[in-house]
Formats: C-alpha cells, structure tokens, sequence
C-alpha cells in the first residue's frame, strides 16, 4: 500500500487537538494497516521522526432513519507520538569514527490543522 493509502484523513476533535501539544497526531487509517506501515507513511508524507504508534479499531455506531435501521462503518484509528525534537543521529562508522546522519525532520506537522 502506498502512504496515500494508508492515511485515510486527520481527526480533529478537542482531545486530539489538546494532544498536538505533546507532539500526537491522531488520523484515520486504513483498517489493514500495521504500526509500521502507519508510522513509515507519516514519516514518508509529513518528513517527521515517528516515535510510537498506537492504534484503536473503533466499531460502527446503531443509526436509524425513521423505521429502517442501520450501522455506521467501522474504522481504525492510529495516535502517533512524533519527536518533537530532532536531532542529528551519529554512529560509528569504520575506524571508530563518529558519524552525523544528515536526516532532516521536522518537529510538527503544520498540515494536521489547516496552518
């Protein structure tokens, strides 16, 4: 599956709202997504360090309209914690020398609200 696929939509209510200061992100997802497929498409579509996921299926809700009866779809959603301070990360390469990964992430996703 590609990235695009696997991130369906942002959900944005108060409690993910007051989360995005602690550096979670809540989004819809594909329900046959992994944990590892969910955090290498925010890291691949937002340019992010994803730390942890955690993810919820949620069941579909009892609708009615007049006398016939229905259900809401059933959804995953996916809480990913990003870092929210990146910093270059070294190794030892050969010779015991130590090497800075070059690796660029940002330290918020500025398209989760609309900013």
């Amino acid at each position: 599956m590609t990235p695009e696929e696997i991130i369906i939509a942002p959900v944005v209510t108060e409690k993910s709202n007051d989360a995005v200061q602690e550096g979670k992100y809540t989004f819809k997802v594909n329900k046959n997504a992994t944990k590892i497929e969910i955090a290498n498409a925010v890291e691949k579509l937002f340019e992010v360090k994803v730390l942890k996921v955690n993810t919820l299926n949620i069941n579909g809700k009892k609708k009615r309209v007049g006398y016939h009866q229905g259900k809401t779809s059933d959804w995953k959603k996916a809480i990913v914690t990003i870092d929210t301070n990146p910093s270059d990360a070294k190794y030892l390469g050969k010779g015991g020398k130590e090497i800075k990964g070059s690796k660029k992430y940002k330290d918020s996703i500025s398209e989760f609200t609309g900013v």
